[in-house]
Parts: structure tokens; C-alpha cells; sequence
């Protein structure tokens, strides 16, 4: 059950220090406070956890402060959009805001492999207006054999030239709770050069102890990517138990899911479900057409299929796309094949424009149709 406050709650707090004693009085409920950040307003929420079945709404409805009481029934109780609850929300990281109505490219090395290409990509996104990148540390691999990223000796420099180009969020994966320990670490060392964006790729999904840490720490947002391998339910409860634990600021990824059927594509592109992750919860909605597609196909059009599906699913609403570019792809480490080219940043952030551009016009067609 959650009690939603009325806006000018923390100008009573006399009243509200009342409603929180009168909530923590009562037997078998625990209390935990949330704020939801909205495009006008701030609202306080507060959650009450337990067997919530026999308060009475009215009775609540009453209590100080109190604006509304919404009787959860669906699973995502922290991130769900809940019944008639259909308020915009956003967080802001470092100077940059993320939400529903928002799109931010992530473009960037899918691997760091050494300093040089790595101030060669974060430059070339400095030089394109661009705030926001991914670069992998660590890597999980499905061979023991494989490269698993540098790991904590490349956080360092690549922090300092963050900063030094600009950049203000970082996606950057981790597979160990000691990761975030080497984050936090190089960002202290580096006097907080950027923001790291933590992700969770998805063989993580569901590696539940890992999610309860990253959720403990309110400090950096989190990227969850879907698990390719389990249903679109188990992979928004995974980001449930982020939210559950404490941190809200969580974006979710589609990044296709792992069939055969999805042949000739690496993973079969599931970006329809877009506007189904915005309609169930309030998350902001991140496409990765790099792992989905897996390569630099291209159609009879000349546009490679990784820009068709990016398209397909910034104009279903994405609110960011995470993507690999790489100065010299014959030359990385992971992923190569699917990386796009540094002269083909300009071309993809254009291609991504249009495309935003015609999703703004089909929510202004039908707000106009609203209201004839």
C-alpha cells in the first residue's frame, strides 16, 4: 500500500513527524520512505510493507498529510505504474536528466582495449555534442578463455579523459560486488571526473545478491539489462529488488532475447516491448540494437539493420540506446564485428533524430485526437 502526501508535506513537520509515528505504531507494517521526482512537483511517498490487507483506505485517507492512498495489486510495488497513477517521473545524475520523455545516446567501446582508443571515442563524442558514453571494465565472457576486460588497472585513465572530454555518465558494466568497491575507488581518485551509470548485463540478471548491493547504494543509477533467456516479468522484478533495497534510479534495457529463431540476428529484437516496460512501470526504457542485431548487415537500402532497429524502437518511445563504436573495430577485443565507425557517429545520431522526431509527432497526433 502506498500513501502519497500531499505536495507541501515538508512544510508541515509537525504533522508529518505525526503521521510517521502513527505509521510506525502499527503491528506487522514496516514504513519506507521514497520521493518521486515529477516534471512540476516533488511528492513524498510512503510504502507500507507487510500485511496491508486489513488497513482501511479511508481511515489512512485521513491521517496528516495524506493526499491519496493507492492499494497496490501488481508485483512491481516501487517501480509499477500503478492503477490511474499515470504522473511522469525522472531522476537526474550528474547533471544529466533521465525520464520517460527523455532520449540520451550512449555511444561508446564495448571493451576498453587501451588509452589510445579510448580518447580517440571520447573525443569524437565531444566533437558531436554528445554527454554520455559506455566503456566495459569488466567483461563477462562465455569462454574462460576469452578476454575479460581490464578491469580496475583501466579506471584511472579512463575516468581522467572522461572528464577532460566532457562527459558526464558513464555506463559502465559490473559482475562482482568488489567492482563497485574499484569504482567508487578511481572516482574518489580522480575527483569525481564523471558519473558512472553501474549495468547489469544479463547474465546478471538474476544473480540476486549482486542486485541487493548495487540497490543499497544510492549513489550511482543503475542500467539492468533484460535477462535473454527468462520472461519480461522475472526480469522487472530483478530491477525490483534494486528499488526494493533503496536505489530508484534505474533504467531498463532491452537487448533481445537468446533464440534461434532470431536468426540471422544475434538475439531476436524484442524492442516492441518498449512502451510495455513504460506502460507497467515508471522506468526510463533503453534499447541496445549492437547486441541484439550482431552485426554490420546491412539491407537492400543501404541502412544497416542495427540503425533499423534502433529506429524501430526510439520511435516506440526509447529513452536511450546504448550502442558500440570503436576507432579501428578489426582491432578490439569484444565485439568488433558489430561496432559501428567513428564517421558513422554523425550519420547514426542524425539517423536517431528522425526517428525521435516522428515519435514526438505521433504523441502530439494523438494528444490533438484526445481532445476532438
Amino acid at each position: 500500500m502506498i500513501l502519497i502526501l500531499s505536495s507541501n508535506a515538508s512544510e508541515k513537520p509537525r504533522e508529518y513527524q505525526t503521521l510517521l509515528a502513527h505509521l510506525a505504531a502499527m503491528p506487522g507494517i514496516q514504513i519506507r520512505v521514497h520521493v518521486e521526482r515529477g516534471l512540476e512537483q516533488t511528492v513524498m511517498e510512503i510504502y507500507l510493507i507487510g500485511n496491508t490487507k486489513l488497513l482501511d483506505v479511508a481511515d489512512l485517507q485521513g491521517l496528516p498529510c495524506v493526499e491519496r492512498v493507492v492499494r497496490v495489486s501488481e508485483e512491481y510495488r516501487i517501480l509499477g505504474r500503478h492503477k490511474d497513477d499515470l504522473r511522469p517521473t525522472h531522476f537526474e545524475y550528474n547533471g544529466v536528466r533521465f525520464g520517460q520523455d527523455t532520449l540520451h545516446v550512449f555511444a561508446g567501446l564495448c571493451a576498453v582495449d587501451n588509452r589510445e582508443h579510448v580518447e580517440i571515442m571520447l573525443r569524437t563524442l565531444r566533437d558531436n555534442g554528445q554527454v554520455c558514453t559506455r566503456m566495459g571494465a569488466y567483461k563477462p565472457r562465455t569462454s574462460p578463455y576469452a578476454f575479460q576486460g581490464h578491469g580496475k588497472e583501466c579506471l584511472p585513465y579512463v575516468f581522467e579523459l572522461a572528464g577532460k572530454y566532457g562527459i558526464k555518465v558513464m555506463a559502465m558494466e559490473i559482475t562482482h560486488e568488489s567492482h563497485l568497491d574499484e569504482i567508487n575507488e578511481a572516482l574518489h581518485q580522480t575527483g569525481e571526473a564523471v558519473g558512472v551509470m553501474l549495468q547489469i548485463g544479463t547474465r546478471n540478471t538474476q544473480n540476486f545478491e549482486l542486485l541487493k548491493i548495487v540497490g543499497r547504494q544510492n549513489k550511482l543509477p543503475v542500467l539492468l539489462k533484460r535477462g535473454f533467456g527468462i520472461t519480461l516479468d522475472e526480469s522487472l522484478n530483478a530491477a525490483e529488488y534494486l528499488a526494493s533495497e533503496g536505489n530508484r534510479n534505474v533504467v531498463f534495457c532491452l537487448r533481445g532475447m537468446k533464440t534461434n529463431m532470431a536468426d540471422p540476428h544475434r538475439n531476436f529484437v524484442d524492442f516492441a516491448h518498449v512502451p510495455a516496460v513504460k506502460r507497467l512501470t515508471r522506468m526510463p526504457v533503453c534499447i541496445d540494437p549492437s547486441h541484439s542485431v550482431g552485426s554490420r548487415a546491412a539491407s537492400p537500402d543501404g541502412i544497416m539493420d542495427m540503425l533499423h532497429v534502433t529506429a524501430q524502437g526510439v520511435l516506440a518511445g526509447a529513452n536511450m540506446v546504448l550502442v558500440d563504436f570503436h576507432p579501428a573495430p578489426v582491432k578490439a577485443l569484444v565485439d568488433g564485428p558489430q561496432a559501428m565507425l567513428l564517421n558513422e557517429l554523425p550519420y547514426f545520431l542524425e539517423d536517431v533524430q528522425i526517428a525521435r522526431d516522428a515519435y514526438l509527432k505521433r504523441v502530439e497526433l494523438r494528444r490533438r485526437q484526445s481532445f476532438n
